[in-house]
This record gives structure tokens, sequence and C-alpha cells, in this order.
């Protein structure tokens, strides 16, 4: 058998499993690995999306099983654990699955090589029994592979090597401390390997502590976006969204679509909303059963469901070849979440397309994220209903021209041809068949007006409803609808500050985990996360913000320097930026959450009557000692030594009064809470 000259570095087995599969050739990352002197060595593999790293992780990892004898990895006599001489920890049950039918393939010509799965969502007794057939290799999740080993299932005493795959989502997932744990338990001498896109702060930090003269191997340039997506750019209205996207996808026909929303509530009604119009489309996210799950996906790959709507942590673990289009229905909130979306298509040498959506309040953070992640993007308008119908013919006549280049008709079929043109005209018979071959649309094309994106902010309206899906008021988890990440804060909300920013490592999921945790709230009672570099704000839903106000301002033993308090109280200029205990919260005593982990809340809801403060007028304004407020002294500031009202509300939810003399009636309508009460300072 003649070897491939393109794989002369790789040992034979992994040559053969690659022409077997019908490789040509290597991806940049795969060569980098090849020619990298890596034995022995800690690496750290950093390319594009889609470019192959899990294979990449794969060749370099050969050479160790293929200097092991046939009974390396193997149970021992009378003892039913793994002891796998290999571990690969992902952040998805999807991922798992990808990364293990990968694996499979490639050592194929490896005899006795077992690579098995364990996840969370599967049945612990098979996953045991498969375990005691002795695999090698094992691909897990954090929690499920930690729950093995504190059972005994898995011995980690034969472990020399241990890869993280995508160990940024990981982290921004809660797993800090359940990595922590397994890494512990591994032995001293062994080599840890990094692989990811991207590899923000938090996971360097991570990598220092575990790894030891790291070897970093780039496939491409890490933050350089990939020549073959064309990344798109709409702006429009917040109300203007799903006509919007019904347009895209109406032109977009049935290629295979992937939709990225921030919530799961969303992903099921946006997904119930499309089908109801027509649309082949399913939702795809942590909440739902990994049977349902896999169905989904089973479907997605095989063309019988074009759209999917999926959460950004459910899709870590798509890699569907063909997806033409991936719409970022709402924007992703960081530059590495846009290159991880984005990524779903263009792969493996293919073209693609990432569609964004803006609205006024969104644009200027976005042009910014966009800039960071060094994306070009094409601002356009969305397709008007005229241009969609012109689009929809176009495709029709292509697919005519198609089938008549290499379609041969039926005897039949000519003959009957022949007896419509006979006392017919040629044109009028041919005019008619295109009417009756024209596609049919269950959804007409909706209009969309948009706005200049050249305005920064357009001209939106601070009360835009933010009812995207047409749904009802409150979303079926009882939360309101405008309570999703990124989103306008409205009048249901009250705005916290939050003495954490990004450049410390705050992301809005790890915000979302944090004001979760301090202040006992459910994660549908949080609106509107801000994520800036020093500090943060969030919106909390009104009917839990006294209460939760209450609950957040208690000293916090995980992390003592992060401040949270109503964003009306910050008047200076913040201070230096604060780190959390042991790096971000999700971090060992750090509580962190994204859309497919729930925050580790303490409670829900507020208890009854803790509806926050009740005005029934304002004070009036102006200097001190203005008429209608008789010897009034406002407090003085320590900054400017000038005078002005204290800064926002009491501990006990109410705005006291400045420098009210005991017993002078409360002007402005607020009530009195009767002798003995004592405005808070």
């Amino acid at each position: 058998m003649t070897i491939n000259e393109n794989f002369a570095g790789l040992p034979a087995p992994i040559s053969a499993a690659l022409e077997q599969k019908g490789f040509e050739s290597l991806t940049p990352v795969q060569q980098a690995v090849i020619e990298a002197a890596s034995e022995g060595r800690d690496l750290r593999i950093s390319s594009q999306t889609g470019s192959g790293k899990t294979v990449a992780f794969g060749i370099a990892l050969a050479e160790h099983f293929i200097r092991q004898n046939a009974s390396a990895g193997q149970s021992r006599r009378g003892d039913r654990a793994a002891h796998p001489t290999a571990l690969v920890i992902v952040p998805t049950r999807e991922l798992a699955a990808q990364v293990r039918e990968e694996l499979h393939w490639l050592y194929a010509n490896l005899r006795e090589l077992r690579v098995e799965v364990v996840t969370g969502g599967m049945s612990i007794g098979l996953e045991r029994r498969a375990l005691s057939r002795g695999p090698a290799i094992i691909v897990a999740t954090p929690g499920r592979l930690l729950d093995h080993m504190r059972n005994a299932a898995i011995v980690c005493d034969q472990v020399e090597h241990v890869v993280l795959d995508e160990a940024d989502q990981m982290l921004d997932m809660g797993f800090r401390e359940e990595l922590e744990a397994i890494l512990e338990q591994l032995p001293e001498k062994r080599s840890s390997h990094l692989v990811s896109a991207t590899f923000p702060r938090a996971v360097l930090t991570l990598a220092n502590r575990y790894q030891a003269d790291a070897l970093v191997i780039e496939g491409s340039q890490l933050g350089v976006a990939n020549a073959d997506i064309q990344h798109i750019g709409y702006a429009i209205r917040r109300h203007e969204t799903y006509a919007a996207l019904v347009n895209i996808l109406l032109v977009a026909s049935d290629s295979r679509c992937l939709l990225f929303v921030n919530r799961r509530v969303d992903a099921t009604e946006l997904a119930e909303k499309l089908a109801s119009d027509g649309f082949g489309a399913a939702p795809f996210s942590g909440e739902l059963a990994q049977a349902q799950r896999t169905r989904t996906l089973g479907a997605f790959k095989n063309g019988t469901l074009p759209i999917l709507v999926s959460t950004e942590v459910a899709a870590r673990g798509i890699d569907v070849p063909g997806i033409s289009t991936v719409i970022h229905v709402d924007p992703p909130r960081t530059p590495d979440a846009y290159t991880h979306r984005s990524g779903r298509t263009g792969r493996a040498g293919l073209t693609g397309r990432s569609v964004l959506f803006a609205t006024p309040s969104e644009i200027g953070r976005i042009k910014r994220m966009l800039k960071s992640a060094r994306v070009e993007i094409s601002w356009q308008p969305v397709p008007t209903p005229e241009k969609v119908e012109k689009a929809l013919r176009k495709q029709a006549r292509r697919a005519l021209h198609e089938k008549l280049a290499d379609h041969t008709p039926a005897e039949t079929q000519m003959m009957y041809a022949k007896q419509l043109l006979e006392d017919r005209d040629v044109v009028q018979v041919v005019a008619t068949l295109l009417d009756l071959a024209a596609p049919e649309v269950n959804r007409a094309p909706m209009k969309v007006v948009g706005f200049d994106p050249a305005e920064e902010r357009g001209s939106g309206r601070r009360g835009e409803r933010s009812d995207r899906y047409d749904r009802n008021a409150r979303s079926p988890r009882g939360g309101p609808s405008g309570g999703a990440r990124g989103r306008e804060p409205s009048a249901d909300y009250t705005r916290f500050f939050v003495s954490w920013g990004e450049e410390s490592g705050a992301t809005t999921g790890r915000l979302l985990g944090q004001v979760c945790r301090r202040g006992g709230i459910e994660s549908h009672q949080v609106g509107a996360i801000e994520v800036s570099g020093r500090v943060s704000f969030v919106a909390v839903a009104n009917d839990v913000a006294a209460e939760f106000e209450k609950r957040a301002a208690r000293p916090d033993a995980r992390d003592p320097g992060i401040v949270i308090k109503r964003a009306d109280e910050k008047k200076s200029r913040p201070g230096p930026a604060h780190v959390p205990r042991g790096g971000a919260p999700g971090g060992p005593r750090g509580g962190s959450s994204t859309d497919d982990r729930r925050p580790r809340g303490r409670g829900q809801g507020s208890p009854a009557g803790s509806t926050g403060p009740r005005r029934t007028g304002g004070p009036p304004s102006g200097p001190a000692g203005a008429a209608g407020s008789p010897g009034r002294v406002a407090p003085r500031t320590a900054a400017s030594g000038s005078h002005s009202p204290p800064a926002g509300p009491s501990r006990d939810g109410h705005r006291p009064h400045p420098h009210k003399p005991k017993g002078l009636k409360r002007p402005g309508g607020f009530k009195s809470k009767g002798p003995g009460h004592k405005p808070a300072r």
C-alpha cells in the first residue's frame, strides 16, 4: 500500500486510518503537532474552530499508545475498575460523543485500544459496565468523571496524559472546583494538555498552575478570524428581530442553519414560533433529556431538520458538516464567544456565513466586540419582501437549469409534452409550468425597516419592547420576558452595581452565578447584565430587589472584596478592579453559571411583602433652604465639599430624607415609620 507523502511523518497505523477516512492532507494545526518536538512536553494547542484540533491531539498521543503493550489500560485480574492511561475532559455530552467518535476511527488500527465515554445524563450502571472492560482512554465531563473516581469505578494511578478540551467553556460553566479536584488526584508524573480556540486569562491561570514549560502549538494565529466565514451584520429594531429572521431563513431555503440564543427558554419559544410558521426547527439546550438531544442532533446532521435553535453551551458539541449559516439572534457578550459560535460554520475548508443582529442599544458594544475579535463585518440592509421573492425565483430557475442539464425525461412524459404543444402556444405552456414549479412558501416575507448602523445608538427608545418572538408578557418560567442577558433594562427591574469587571475575569455567566448566590435569587429573576472593564451592572426583578439588596449587602466569606449595591449609590469613578479569591468566581470558592448549568442559588423569590420601597411622591428639588424645605441642609460630600442628597436607599429599602430633624413631617409624600425610626446614613 502506497503511503500518502503528506502523512510521511505519522506512525503507520495513524496514516492508514487517515487514508481510510478519506483525508488527503493535514490541517495546519495537525501539521504543527507533527513538526513540534512535543515528546514528553505539556501542550497548549490553539487553532480556529473546525480546524481539526481533536485529531491534532490524537496524533500527539499516538506514540504513547503505540508503545504500550496490548494489556495497557486493561482492568487488572479481579479488578472491575478502569485504569486508563489517558483522560480527555470536555464541557458537554455532545462534545464528549464527538471526541470519542474521532479518536475511535483515528486509533482503529491499534488493537485492543478501547475508548469509552462517561457523561452526566447517562446510566451510571451502563457506564460502569463499559468501564469494567478496561478502556485505555476515557472521555468525560468533569462532574461524572469525578463521581466515578470517588466511587472507585475509575482509578487514575496509571494516567500519563490528561487533555482539557474547551477549558474556557468548562470554567464558564462553573467546573473549576471539579477540574481542580480531578487534577489533584492524578499522578504527579504526567503530561497535561489544553486544547481550545481561545485562551482567556482564567484559562491561562489554570494552565500555569498545572502545566510545566508548556509548548504552545498554533495552527492559526490566536485571535485571527476564519477567512472561510463571511460575517454579515443587520441593524434592526428589537421588535423587528423575528421579521428579519424569517426573511433570512426564507432566502437560505433548505440549507442547514444554526441559530443562537442566550437562554434555554428562548430556544424553546423561538423554535416553536418558527415551527408554527412552517419552518423545520427544533430547540437544543441543556434542559432537554439526553435521548431527545441525541435525536434532535441526529436529525440536524442527516438533513431532516434544517434549523436548530441552540444555546451557546449546548452548541459546543455540535460538529456538523455543511452548516451554511450561523445566526446570532441574541448577540454574544465576548469576542471569544463570537469566535466559538461563528466557528460552527466554515469548517474543514468549506465556506459559511455568520449573521449578527444588532439593536440600537447594542450596536456600540457589538462593534467593539467585533474589533476585539479582529472580525471585519459587512453591514447590510435586511432583505425586503421584494428581494426575498426575487431570490426565491432565482433559486427555482437555477434548479430548473441544473435539472435540464442532466435529466432525461421518461418516454411517456415526452409523448405528453408533444400533445400539449400541438394546439397550444409554447411560451404559454412553459410559463404555466414555471408557475406550478415555483417554490411554496409557508410564511410570507415580512417588512423590516432597520436603522443606519453608522449611528452609534440609532434612535432606539429606552422602553422598547423586549419581546422578540411574540410571546406573552411573562415567560413560561414565571419571569419577565425581558430578562435575557444583554437586553435593555426596563421599568420592571432595579439596576445594581458590582465591583467586578472583565479585567478581573468577569463574564455574564460568572456574574449571573455570583448575584444568584449572594442574593439568593434564581436566574430568571435577573435581567440585563452589563460587563465593563473594571465594574459591571446587573438588573434584578423589582419583586425581589429589596430582599436581594439585603442579602447581597451581607459580608461574603467567598469573595469579600466584591461589593453589590444599587447602581445609583455609585457616584464616583470605580477603584481598582477586584480579583476574587482563587481567580474568578467559578473558582474553588466562587459561584458561576452559564445557560446550561443552573447557578447555585440559595432560594427562590423573596418573602411575602418584600417588594422594595414605596414612594408616593418625591422630595422637593433645588438648593438647600429653598421654599418648601425649611431647615433642610444637604449633607456635605467628602470629595467635592458640595451639598448633595444621600446616595441611595437604606438597608431596610427606604430612602431616608436627608438630615430631617427628628419629629419633622416627612416631605414629598414619604411615609414615616413612626417614632423611634432612625434613617440609615
